[in-house]
């Protein structure tokens, strides 16, 4: 079974998922146009994110409608926010060092 990572490992799956931001979603075709990538290939992609439960789709007479699913990215968002305060942390005390070294007074805002 894949998961999130699997999926998003690919860039032409990433591109599609960023067209797919559009408010009404895009057809096979346009995403094919604006990927330059043929309609089959698009098609694979598109069942690969439908399965993961990333895209909805819409029939519309005889074309279908792929729209990005609002909580699409909710899991992988969750994972993310600890390693994102991690990282933030320690950019602030990154910044906070690096001011010191450019403040005369060694760093005392006082």
């Amino acid at each position: 079974m894949r998961d999130v990572f699997d999926v998003l490992a690919d860039p032409t799956r990433r591109d599609v998922l960023d067209q797919l931001r559009r408010p009404r979603g895009c057809l096979v075709g346009e995403l094919a146009a604006a990927l330059s990538v043929s309609q089959p290939t698009v098609s694979k992609h598109l069942r690969v994110l439908r399965e993961m439960g990333m895209v909805d789709v819409v029939v519309e007479s005889q074309q279908r409608r792929y729209l990005l699913r609002p909580d699409a990215l909710s899991g992988l968002e969750a994972w993310l926010a600890p390693h994102r305060a991690f990282w933030e942390e320690r950019l602030d005390d990154l910044g906070t060092h690096l001011d010191s070294l450019n403040d005369p007074d060694g760093g005392d805002p006082r």
